[in-house]
């Protein structure tokens, strides 16, 4: 009879365990997830991959999307400033899009594009992902304002002012930190016709990559919350790319949004020094340590490469940090994925979303509180960006 009662016990605990995870699964699927920054573009659609099927690379593609419960994906647009400056960035911004709409419009039953708030909605009701486009560098407006509302009439909702170059109106923070004193930091009067143009087109402001001074120069002028669609905090994390105290209570003010990124270099402080001894470990005599510590990571085999991997738990110290800084309604997601060469253990690629919810449910945070990290406030804050 003894023996009876623990087996009981034991089958008990495993409906349990099943029924919560049933329940976890569930709560996903009725989510609204929404992932700020991806750039699956770039890395799949530019090399003629065909994301309507399952890819053995990358993090994306439609049926790991469905997967992982990603409603809305932003598209991100990207250029290099070096390699498409004046005369082509323009041009290869506008290919990238041409190639989201062939994608989308060759899957209309699976995937369309969303352009406001209303037509986001509509396209997650009837069960397709929305796919909404962000231009990530403002070197592709070629210093244009009718470059800028030409993209927005081509759907871009978000423009990030800069990648890791300076523009002649802004600069950014790659090169803010190498630069003494102000001289050359921050928006130029070009620059503050951007902002106010985006403003009055109803086009987020993305302050991810933006140096310091260009972030309180935009938040001194802006009329609407501005978006930092992949970034995490720098006092857990110290660099150039994620937001320092300063920064996360004037984001605050200003009611904008921080999307968390997933890198592990953004995450772990660790990172870099893990990488480098696996390399050591793998290469030994070997190896070329002049290599930087992404091209160190590629050559490492994929066990290797997992152990190198920042913890999940960092990710979600990021998140709490931020959320004890601005407040849960200021905190998304902006994963990165296709942009980043390692992402956090168990959150291997867009499949894996539901790992992040239930890990978050697991810190304590509510279901409320979950649903407007995972999409509710990116959502918000497009509409309050709307006109």
């Amino acid at each position: 009879m003894e023996q009876l009662k623990k087996m009981l016990i034991v089958l008990s605990l495993v409906m349990s365990g099943s029924l919560k995870a049933q329940e976890e699964g569930q709560f996903h699927q009725d989510l609204v997830i929404v992932d700020g920054h991806n750039d699956v573009i770039y890395e799949s659609l530019l090399k003629g991959r065909d994301i309507s099927k399952r890819l053995s690379v990358g993090h994306t593609d439609i049926p790991r999307l469905k997967e992982g419960g990603v409603d809305v994906q932003v598209f991100a647009v990207w250029s290099d400033d070096k390699q498409y400056g004046k005369g082509k960035a323009f041009k290869h911004a506008n290919l990238q899009i041409d190639l989201l709409e062939k994608m989308v419009h060759s899957h209309a039953g699976e995937i369309a594009i969303g352009t406001n708030s209303a037509a986001i909605d509509a396209i997650v009701r009837e069960g397709k992902i929305a796919a909404v486009i962000g231009v990530e560098g403002g070197n592709m407006i070629e210093n244009s304002v009718e470059n800028l509302e030409a993209l927005y009439n081509r759907g871009a909702r978000y423009l990030t002012l800069t990648w890791n170059y300076n523009l002649p109106w802004a600069s950014a923070a790659a090169i803010e930190v190498k630069t003494e004193g102000s001289a050359g930091k921050g928006l130029t009067a070009l620059g503050r016709r951007i902002i106010n143009r985006m403003n009055e087109l109803g086009m987020m402001v993305d302050l991810s990559h933006v140096g310091e001074q260009t972030f309180y120069d935009v938040l001194s002028i802006t009329t609407k919350p501005v978006l930092v669609s992949h970034s995490n905090a720098y006092t857990l994390m110290p660099h150039y790319r994620n937001l320092k105290d300063e920064q996360l209570e004037a984001l605050k003010k200003n009611g904008g949004v921080v999307g968390v990124n997933f890198y592990s270099g953004f995450l772990d402080p660790e990172f870099t020094k893990r990488v480098r001894k696996l390399y050591r470990k793998h290469m030994g005599d070997r190896g070329n340590y002049t290599l930087s510590t992404t091209r160190q990571y590629e050559k490492l085999p994929k066990k290797m490469q997992r152990q190198a991997d920042a913890p999940l738990s960092l990710l979600l110290d990021h998140i709490d940090y931020l959320v004890k800084k601005v407040g849960v309604r200021h905190v998304a997601i902006g994963s990165d994925f296709d942009g980043i060469e390692s992402s956090p253990q168990g959150l291997g690629d867009v499949s894996t979303f539901p790992v992040l919810t239930k890990a978050l449910l697991e810190r304590g945070y509510s279901k409320d509180d979950v649903a407007q990290i995972m999409g509710r406030n990116f959502l918000r804050i497009l509409k309050e960006n709307e006109n």
